[in-house]
């Protein structure tokens, strides 16, 4: 799936699946191992952000970040349960394409990325934290 979305789209140079506390799920071939999850990191990062402004602001959850860079674009799409489609374009991709490329994607299989939350370690007491 991943492969073919970097194929479809000339200028998407990766593509990952990932958690939204930044474990990888899957990447395109285009990276290796270590690069997938760097990127997988730092996607949850700035889609975590983009959450919490969203609940701050009482402005809902959050659809798509986007961050343009000097030379690339990084798109993060929420993706089932706690799952996002992050990619990596060129600076010149078809911003629009790209985004409906990535919605198509998630609405075709947006249930199978859907993985189910950590627990959260328990306090002293025996009792989750929140």
């Amino acid at each position: 799936m991943l492969d073919d979305l970097v194929e479809r789209l000339l200028d998407v140079r990766y593509a990952v699946v990932l958690s939204t506390d930044g474990l990888l799920l899957g990447h395109s071939t285009a990276m290796n191992r270590s690069d997938a999850e760097r990127f997988c990191a730092m996607a949850s990062t700035l889609h975590g952000v983009a959450r919490s402004a969203g609940s701050h602001f009482d402005a809902g959850g959050v659809c798509q970040t986007v961050v343009e860079l000097d030379r690339a674009v990084l798109f993060i799409t929420a993706a089932g349960d706690n799952a996002c489609l992050a990619v990596l374009t060129a600076e010149n991709a078809n911003m629009g394409m790209v985004a409906y490329e990535m919605n198509q994607t998630v609405q075709r299989v947006g249930a199978h990325l859907s993985v189910d939350p950590r627990p959260q370690p328990l306090d002293e007491v025996g009792s989750r934290r929140p």
